[in-house]
């Protein structure tokens, strides 16, 4: 897979089977439905494209998850749903038979996705678990911490559901799972095994569930989503509705350069025209861009070509040896 922009003949929707959808900064933010999200899924589901959700969100039930979609004018299955607790599950099963005592440090679909691998789920260190898995609750306090501090201090292994440093929501970003998983691991100097985004197992999990052939994942976040569907090797589409800019994109490294770019899941609707190089600028329809001495310049075209056009500029001198100079980026809106 190209490690730049690539483009479509046809919309997004009619060119990929599944959508791997992320959900907060994506679908959502809190309580709320990113305003494109609704029509925008129920026009790629009317096109034939399958939807699967994919989130690094631990914390709830993929029931729980579906119902809130729902509310939200997004009509969602529970089958349609692959949490970061069920891929945590899958995970604890390649390292820790079934049947072991797991301390378990999250919420309910954490709970639920290990006990239906078949462990005991303790909740104290002093019952001798062999494992501790962390995700992310809103109501984890101190008490829970320090039990996976004392259990992964006494020979306990440590599993995390994956290591987002934030999550976005109507008020801005609060910590992630990543942040308090930060804080055990400075408690005990052990380094979690992590099984959300950017790992490509939640990924491929999520494709094969779906029965998908074609799969394009879409996420907020280049260091998760976008990472995690380089890893994958499938193509990754950033929406700006979230954790993850513009200037993030120009400047993202190659591990975790999206394949399309676009406002938001509206673009599922549009085909994404490839970027052109010719006479040293780079060329997205109307749109063009290049990089001189370290200056990125872009004119031309709609704001979202000028940005496409700007990526393929600013990553093409960043692998040649020439990164942009940050301090003259243009200002992209």
């Amino acid at each position: 897979m190209s490690a730049g922009l690539i483009g479509t003949e046809v919309a997004l929707q009619d060119t990929f089977d599944v959508a791997l959808v992320d959900l907060d900064g994506v679908a959502y933010k809190g309580p709320h439905a990113v305003p494109s999200a609704p029509p925008a899924l129920d026009a790629a589901r009317a096109a034939g494209m399958g939807v699967m959700f994919v989130t690094n969100n631990a914390n709830r039930e993929p029931e729980t998850v579906a119902e809130h979609l729902s509310e939200l004018d997004i009509p969602c299955a529970p089958t349609e749903v692959m949490t970061a607790a069920q891929a945590g599950a899958e995970l604890l099963a390649e390292h820790v038979p079934a049947g072991e005592k797991i301390l378990v440090v999250g919420g309910a679909g954490l709970y639920t996705a290990v006990k239906a691998k078949g462990y005991v789920v303790v909740d104290s260190a002093e019952e001798h678990p062999a494992a501790v898995i962390q995700g992310f609750s809103p109501d984890l306090g101190w008490r829970q911490l320090a039990e996976a501090t004392y259990a992964i201090n006494a020979g306990a292994r440590f599993f995390a559901t994956n290591l987002d440093l934030t999550i976005p929501n109507e008020r801005g970003f609060a910590p992630g799972n990543g942040s308090l998983v930060g804080v055990v691991r400075t408690a005990t100097g052990v380094v979690p095994l992590a099984a959300g985004k950017p790992e490509p197992a939640m990924l491929r999990l999520a494709a094969a569930k779906a029965g998908s052939t074609r799969p394009l994942m879409i996420g907020d976040r280049l260091d998760t989503d976008l990472k995690g569907a380089r890893a994958a090797d499938v193509p990754g589409l950033l929406v700006l509705t979230g954790v993850s800019t513009a200037r993030d994109a120009i400047l993202a490294i190659p591990e975790e350069r999206p394949s399309f770019i676009g406002e938001d899941l509206s673009t599922l609707a549009e085909p994404h025209p490839y970027p052109r190089l010719a006479e040293n600028w780079w060329h997205v329809r109307d749109a063009r861009a290049r990089v001189t001495e370290g200056r990125l310049v872009a004119d031309g075209g709609t704001p979202m070509d000028r940005l496409r056009a700007a990526c393929a500029a600013a990553w093409d001198a960043a692998d040649a040896g020439h990164p942009v100079d940050v301090e003259t980026l243009p200002h992209f809106g």
